[in-house]
C-alpha cells in the first residue's frame, strides 16, 4: 500500500508493475512551416523512459460517485451548458482552451507544447465511449482533496472519443462541456476518429465510421432544439481540436499514433505538421503490440506500426525540431485498459483507455472492466491508476443485456 500523491485521506491505493498486464492486447490554406536544421540522425543515445508502478485505487468515494452519474440532471442543465460553449467558441480570439497559447497559428493542430506548468499536476483521460460512470471516478480521483481550490489546478487531457457505443454519449459530452466552460484554461480535447468521424451538411448528422450511434441519436432528435445545437457544438469543437501534443521532455500525445513511414520523405522536406495525412495518421492509426513494422495501408485510415516504425518516426521528428521519445494514446480497447507492451522498451508506448464496460463490439472478457487514467510524470511514462468501480455500481448504471447469450458467445469463442 502506498500514500495517494494527491494526499487524500480517503484515497487508498496499492501499487503494481505495470509489466504485469503488458501483453494485453486489443489544413489551412496557407501553410505554417517550421524553421528547421537538415535531418539527420539522433546524435545521442538516451535512456528509454520508464514505467512508474501502476496504482490501484480502490477506496474511493464510491457512493458519491455512483449518484453522480445522473444524466437526467446533465440533461436539465443542457440549454446553460449549451449557451455558454457556443459563447465560449465565438470568443473573438478563441476559446483559450489549454495549450491553445502555444498553438503556432489559430488552426495548428500539432502543437508544439512550451512549458507546462510543473506546479499543476497533468492528468490524460483516455476513450470514453459515452461511459459517464468512468468519467466522474476519474474527475474525483482527479479532484481528490479539493485540489481544483489549492491553487495547483490540475490540467486534463481528454484522448477523444467521448461518444459512440452505446452508454451516454450525449450526457458525456455536455459534461466535458461543462468543464470546458467551467476552467477552459485547465482542459484539452484531442480529437478521436469518432469524434472527427461526425459531421453535420445543414440538415442531418452523420458519421463515417461504426458504431455511429451518437449521430443516429443526433438525427432523431432534430426536433430538440438543445440537442440539435449540442451536436452542432461537437463538430465546430473537433474541427479545431488538436491532433497531437509534442511536450518539450519527448512525450507525443495522440489519440492514435503518429505519421507512418511513407509521409515521412514530404514531412522532412516541407516541415509541415499540420499536412491533412499527417493529421489524419495523429488520429487513426494503430499499435501493433508486437510487429517490428507494419506497411501503411492507405485503402483504410486505420493504419497499423511496430516499433521499428516508432523508433524511426521518433528520429523524424527528433531531427525536425520536435524530440519524441515516448507515445501516450488511447483508440485500442485493450482489455486490461491499459497496456505498455515489451517490444516498444525503446521508445515506450502507454495506451490508455477509462472505460468501465465491456462494449457491445467486445466479445470476450469479463463484462466489469477497470477504467484507467494516467498522471503524466516528467521525463517518464504517465502513472497509471486503475480506478476500481465496484462491480455493482457498473451493473447499477448499464446493466448487462442478453447476459445468457453474452455468456454463450464467450463459452463457444473460449472453447
Amino acid at each position: 500500500m502506498s500514500k495517494c500523491p494527491l494526499r487524500s485521506a480517503g484515497c487508498d491505493l496499492t501499487v503494481s508493475d505495470p509489466r504485469e498486464h503488458a501483453e494485453q492486447i486489443e489544413a489551412p490554406a496557407e501553410f505554417h512551416i517550421e524553421a528547421i536544421d537538415p535531418p539527420k540522425a539522433v546524435s545521442a543515445v538516451v535512456d528509454p523512459p520508464m514505467a512508474p508502478p501502476v496504482v490501484d485505487v480502490r477506496e474511493l468515494d464510491w457512493q458519491t460517485v455512483g449518484t453522480a452519474v445522473d444524466p437526467a440532471a446533465i440533461r436539465a442543465r443542457m440549454r446553460a451548458i449549451v449557451e455558454q460553449m457556443e459563447a465560449l467558441l465565438d470568443r473573438a480570439h478563441g476559446p483559450g482552451l489549454l495549450f491553445d497559447a502555444d498553438r503556432a497559428y489559430a488552426d495548428d493542430r500539432a502543437i508544439k507544447v512550451a512549458a507546462p506548468n510543473p506546479a499543476c499536476p497533468l492528468w490524460i483521460v483516455g476513450d470514453l465511449h459515452g461511459d459517464l460512470l468512468a468519467l466522474e471516478a476519474a474527475l474525483a480521483l482527479i479532484d481528490e482533496g479539493g485540489l481544483w481550490n489549492a491553487g495547483t489546478s490540475p490540467w486534463i487531457v481528454f484522448l477523444g472519443d467521448l461518444f459512440d457505443d452505446e452508454g451516454f454519449g450525449l450526457e458525456v459530452l455536455l459534461r466535458v462541456f461543462e468543464l470546458i466552460v467551467n476552467t477552459p484554461e485547465l482542459i484539452c480535447i484531442l480529437a478521436g476518429n469518432h469524434d472527427e468521424a461526425l459531421s453535420y451538411d445543414g440538415v442531418r448528422f452523420a458519421s463515417s465510421v461504426e458504431p455511429s450511434d451518437f449521430a443516429e441519436l443526433l438525427n432523431a432528435n432534430l426536433a430538440h432544439e438543445w440537442i440539435e445545437r449540442a451536436g452542432k457544438l461537437a463538430v465546430r469543437l473537433f474541427s479545431r481540436a488538436p491532433r497531437a501534443l509534442f511536450f518539450p521532455d519527448g512525450m507525443l500525445v495522440a489519440h492514435g499514433g503518429f505519421p507512418l513511414a511513407d509521409l515521412h520523405p514530404k514531412l522532412i522536406e516541407k516541415g509541415n505538421w499540420n499536412d491533412p495525412a499527417c493529421l489524419s495518421d495523429f488520429v487513426w492509426s494503430r499499435a501493433h503490440p508486437t510487429a517490428r513494422k507494419k506497411i501503411p495501408n492507405r485503402f483504410s485510415r486505420g493504419s497499423q506500426f511496430g516499433y521499428e516504425d516508432f523508433a524511426t518516426f521518433c528520429a523524424v521528428a527528433t531531427s525536425l525540431g520536435r524530440p519524441v521519445t515516448h507515445l501516450v494514446r488511447g483508440h485500442d480497447h485493450v482489455e486490461e485498459r491499459y497496456a505498455v507492451y515489451p517490444a516498444y522498451h525503446a521508445h515506450p508506448l502507454l495506451t490508455t483507455v477509462a472505460l468501465s464496460r465491456r462494449l457491445s463490439r467486445e466479445r470476450i472478457g469479463s463484462y466489469e472492466r477497470v477504467p484507467t487514467i494516467a498522471r503524466v510524470v516528467e521525463r517518464s511514462l504517465p502513472q497509471v491508476y486503475r480506478l476500481h468501480i465496484p462491480r455493482e455500481i457498473i451493473h447499477d448504471i448499464y446493466p448487462e443485456r442478453d447476459a445468457e447469450d453474452s455468456f454463450e458467445a464467450q463459452t463457444t469463442e473460449s472453447g
